[in-house]
């Protein structure tokens, strides 16, 4: 005897041929569309749970290369190294004319670069990167554009080098595992998506919560338990969900126009070896690296995340020769911007303008330094923004063809004459060069 459950909805299911069409539209929904959708919510569940913000697109596409170079842009602002202050960055921004009181990107087309170093040494760099990608999304729907560079903390905590990240970067980082882990739950109990048979790995896996740090209340660089390195490096090795998503997507070395953007410094051997490579195949080992060990233009003294060559707060230890044949080696480019090593004096110039160095000790864990970034309008005239003082004029590359003595008269200031692609001469009166500067400033914050 064939008994029919009452449950008239089961026994359709039993025999979909009997299902009407509305029915049927609903079941292939709950089959085919509902996975993603739900997947979706659950991903903005767990960022705004940690963060307060919304999520992060669902496919954030690192496996197409940034850019090597990019234009060049009316107003450009150079950030230095941030390292998990997340008070300090934010008022580095806010230095910069890019965001208002609320956090939200009000530099209409103006282009960013942050020269790396956002890991390490304070104890919010997970909330930092949140911040900067959420910004990034901003400034491009205002045509504008955030990029941000790899540093050397970044690729020492893919390789598993953990040594400078503080106590309370362990505390950020079991709370973010902790929501995480809740939305891998919620996918799996209720509607994980799968593809070709394979549950989705974009998220990180349930992990047990890591224990705080037995050198809890030591300073950033005390070694941490066995157990929080543990965590740390499961969260950030090559190919972890945090690696793909927030340091993947970011290049090593970006020329915009004429100026070339590194963390460290770039050298006649990086150029040699290729700088699109470089990029590339820093990519490549941080989305899929089957090794801990980083490329070996990462590593040592001589890295271009780590070369101190044009740093030295002393020009005379800079090594300006060599810098010139690097910019003469690369098209177009006439300055290189760097971070990596802190500048007592506060953004600053080197090598007749050549170099600009603009790792001011931001963070409280290396400095507390004032907040100071680098601005270049047109492509050519460079300013120095202060957050307890006037914007100071840089030091320019001399004019070609030009000597040093016409330098010294536009303004009496020692200034070039050189602000755009046209190489104009700025007139010698102080004032209108001022004048001039507001007008390049202005254009910017009225289409903001």
């Amino acid at each position: 005897m064939l008994i029919v459950p009452s449950n008239r909805g089961i026994f359709k299911m039993w025999f979909p041929f009997m299902m009407t069409e509305k029915e049927k539209k609903h079941q292939a929904f709950c089959k085919q569309q509902f996975p993603p959708l739900f997947e979706s919510w659950v991903k903005s569940f767990s960022d705004f749970g940690f963060n307060g913000s919304p999520a992060a697109p669902d496919q954030v596409n690192c496996e197409v290369l940034m850019p090597t170079h990019v234009p060049s842009a009316e107003r450009l602002i150079a950030i230095g190294d941030l390292h998990g202050d997340f008070r300090k960055a934010f008022r580095a921004f806010k230095l910069s004319g890019l965001i208002d009181d609320h956090g939200r990107w009000c530099g209409g087309s103006s282009v960013c670069v942050q020269v790396g170093d956002i890991l390490d040494r304070g104890d919010q760099e997970i909330q930092i990167f949140y911040f900067l990608e959420r910004l990034q999304r901003e400034a491009e729907q205002a045509g504008g554009k955030l990029y941000v560079l790899n540093g050397n903390h970044e690729t020492m905590n893919v390789a598993s080098n953990h040594r400078y990240a503080s106590p309370g970067a362990a505390q950020e980082l079991k709370q973010w595992q902790q929501w995480q882990a809740l939305g891998v739950q919620l996918r799996n109990r209720y509607g994980g998506r799968e593809e070709n048979g394979v549950a989705d790995r974009s998220a990180p896996s349930p992990a047990a919560p890591a224990t705080p740090s037995s050198t809890a209340g030591n300073t950033a660089g005390s070694l941490f338990s066995s157990t929080t390195h543990f965590e740390r490096t499961a969260a950030m090795q090559p190919g972890a969900y945090l690696t793909r998503r927030f340091m993947a997507c970011h290049p090593t070395v970006l020329q915009v126009g004429s100026s070339l953007f590194v963390h460290g410094g770039v050298l006649p051997a990086h150029v040699e070896y290729g700088l699109e490579r470089i990029n590339r195949e820093t990519q490549s080992w941080m989305l899929r690296g089957s090794a801990m060990k980083s490329p070996s233009f990462l590593r040592g003294s001589t890295a271009i995340v780590w070369a101190r060559d044009f740093s030295a707060e002393e020009e005379s230890h800079c090594d300006c020769i060599k810098l010139k044949q690097v910019l003469e080696s690369i098209p177009g480019a006439k300055r290189m911007v760097v971070g990596h090593t802190i500048q007592a004096k506060g953004v600053n110039t080197a090598c007749d303008g050549k170099v600009v160095r603009v790792d001011v000790g931001l963070s409280r864990g290396c400095g507390d330094g004032e907040p100071q970034v680098l601005e270049i309008l047109g492509d050519g005239g460079m300013r120095r923004l202060r957050e307890r003082g006037p914007s100071e004029v840089l030091n320019q590359p001399s004019v070609s063809g030009g000597s040093s003595k016409e330098a010294a008269a536009l303004g009496g200031r020692g200034l070039s004459g050189s602000l755009g692609g046209d190489q104009t001469v700025w007139t010698s009166s102080w004032e209108a060069l001022r004048g001039r500067l507001n007008q390049f400033l202005g254009g910017p914050s009225q289409a903001a």
